[in-house]
């Protein structure tokens, strides 16, 4: 028969095998897919860290103790026996927590770009610049692949050789294939961003609206057939004098519409691409005049938002009709009864419906016609006996 020790050996080794393949299980079943299911992770990896080391600490506290004895007796050698047993298996498990905590704090870095942190010395080195320029070449994206370029061993150049192969960035300087294609020399990121940067600075100077020619996949076009600012600064100048010298009634109608001279030289320009821009300049300065007629505030972003949702002169005409109606009594009652009455609560009750503000202009009413009275004055009679309607 084997003796005590051989048998507390194997009764451990057993405990400890159970214990790990506990570990295994209290991880979250399938792949991580989500930056959340990470975060869960590590919470309940570090709280199962923390009362390993816990348990650990005591347990070494208690060895220290049973080895301090003096004359230990039989009992006494069997405590230690199975302390250091005991440590042995915590141990082992703490290994196993921390192994496995790494593992998925580095996914979490991975799945949230935060690859600076997986890297050290001369390799974080290495990522921090190659990234930096390349997000300054509005290529941020490329932050994983510069990443696992750097984990390979592969220098700054060789990096730089094979990012420009990536999709991202062809389609960022698209205008270098359609050069090469036409015989022309292709340009470096620093002198293609720089003429991009030229295009931007003259239209914005003559005044042209924003979103007009001012991204990058709008200047693909002109950097392809090679045009340089100077000639662009041309066509800009031939646009604005067209402008200048266009028929005084045809131009007069346009101001009416509410546009500047800057969009109308857009639509010089390039009409179709101008065209959008107008329309939508139009309808917002319709609306605006709509409620400027009525003395009412003309908030040009509140106006653009109705523009884009499909409100057009009409309906802002009988609204803010609507409005101006109703507005000096409805704030009155704002005042008595509280919670106030502004113009935008009037437009998201009137152009919206169905908001807070609705419900406001319900209540004010209501408060208004249970409290009126035949004597009530002449502006607060009129509103409560028309009260809720529409």
């Amino acid at each position: 028969m084997a003796n005590w020790q051989d048998m507390i050996h194997q009764l451990m080794a057993q405990r400890t095998a159970a214990s790990a393949s506990g570990l295994a299980r209290t991880t979250l079943p399938g792949k991580v897919d989500s930056n959340a299911s990470l975060e869960i992770q590590l919470k309940a990896l570090d709280a199962q860290l923390k009362v390993l080391q816990k348990q650990t600490a005591a347990a070494n506290a208690k060895l220290k103790a049973l080895k301090a004895k003096k004359k230990p007796t039989a009992a006494d050698k069997r405590n230690i026996a199975l302390q250091e047993m005991t440590l042995k298996r915590l141990d082992a498990q703490l290994k196993a927590a921390t192994t496995k905590r790494t593992s998925v704090q580095n996914k979490y870095y991975e799945s949230t770009g935060q690859y600076d942190k997986l890297l050290t010395g001369e390799n974080r080195d290495a990522f921090m610049a190659l990234n930096s320029l390349f997000q300054q070449y509005g290529l941020g994206s490329l932050a994983g692949k510069i990443y696992e370029y750097v984990k390979n061993g592969y220098g700054a150049d060789t990096i730089s050789i094979l990012l420009q192969d990536t999709p991202e960035y062809k389609k960022r300087f698209a205008a270098n294939e359609a050069r090469l294609k036409a015989g022309m020399s292709v340009l470096s990121p620093a002198e293609y961003i720089a003429v991009e940067n030229s295009y931007r600075q003259i239209m914005r100077q003559s005044g042209l609206p924003e979103g007009f020619y001012d991204s990058a996949s709008d200047f693909t076009g002109w950097i392809s057939g090679d045009m340089s600012p100077t000639e662009l600064q041309s066509r800009v100048d031939l646009a604005t004098q067209a402008t200048a010298l266009a028929n005084p009634a045809y131009k007069a109608a346009l101001k009416q519409m509410g546009l500047s001279d800057g969009e109308l030289a857009a639509y010089f320009l390039d009409a179709d691409r101008a065209l959008p821009y107008l329309q939508k300049s139009a309808a917002t300065a319709a609306i605006g005049a709509e409620a400027l007629q009525r003395g009412l505030d003309f908030d040009k972003t509140y106006a653009e938002n109705l523009a884009t949702s499909g409100i057009g002169r009409e309906e802002a005409a009988q609204g803010y009709a609507k409005i101006a109606d109703e507005f000096s009594d409805l704030k009155t009652l704002g005042q008595i009864y509280g919670g106030g009455w502004t113009q935008r609560q009037a437009e998201e009750d009137v152009f919206v419906g169905g908001t807070e503000a609705s419900k406001q202009r319900e209540t004010l009413i209501n408060r208004e016609k249970g409290t009126f009275s035949g004597a009530a004055g002449g502006a607060r009679s009129g509103l409560a006996s028309r009260g809720g309607a529409r």
